[in-house]
């Protein structure tokens, strides 16, 4: 009898999605299911069309939030260490006063990936421009600009689980 995967990504959800999580995996069939859910990636392949993807967003729900100075892909994130994306606030002393330079990283394995996939980590990490603590306020406002946000980080952790037991990506070119 062999033992069931790990499911780290998935460790603080019910044990019910838990064991319906490892039956798919043990049948083969939770990358066919993440497919039929989102079966296209999307278009945001540079920096720079990451950029507007986030300006759009944050001018949408976050007008009077700080500006955002710099969004990249950023192939250094390591998805295997729990961190899908950054958000960095760089502060300098500009003559007599503090600047804040925020920036918003997104691990490179996003890169094709649904959009639902690519928003959720997006709107979380502009959540983080208001809240900077993972609390009750931080996820109101993160389903204020997502409404669907907890069913998208629930498959993105999916996919990553998909991804770790069976190294294969779903939507690379």
């Amino acid at each position: 009898m062999s033992t069931p995967p790990v499911l780290s990504y998935l460790g603080h959800y019910p044990a019910s999605l838990q064991m319906q999580a490892q039956e798919l995996m043990t049948q083969g069939r939770l990358g066919a299911v993440l497919l039929r859910r989102y079966p296209d990636a999307h278009a945001v392949r540079s920096d720079k069309s990451l950029y507007d993807y986030v300006t759009d967003l944050k001018t949408r729900y976050l007008r009077n939030a700080a500006a955002v100075s710099k969004v990249v892909f950023d192939n250094k994130i390591h998805v295997v260490r729990n961190a899908l994306g950054l958000h960095t606030a760089i502060s300098r002393v500009q003559g007599g006063r503090l600047t804040a330079k925020h920036e918003i990283r997104v691990a490179s394995f996003f890169k094709q990936a649904p959009e639902e996939f690519l928003r959720m980590i997006v709107v979380h990490e502009l959540a983080h421009l208001r809240e900077k603590d993972h609390g009750k306020a931080f996820y109101k406002l993160c389903e204020h600009m997502e409404p669907l946000y907890h069913q998208y980080e629930f498959d993105v952790r999916l996919y990553l689980t998909h991804v770790e037991h069976s190294g294969q990506r779903l939507w690379a070119e």
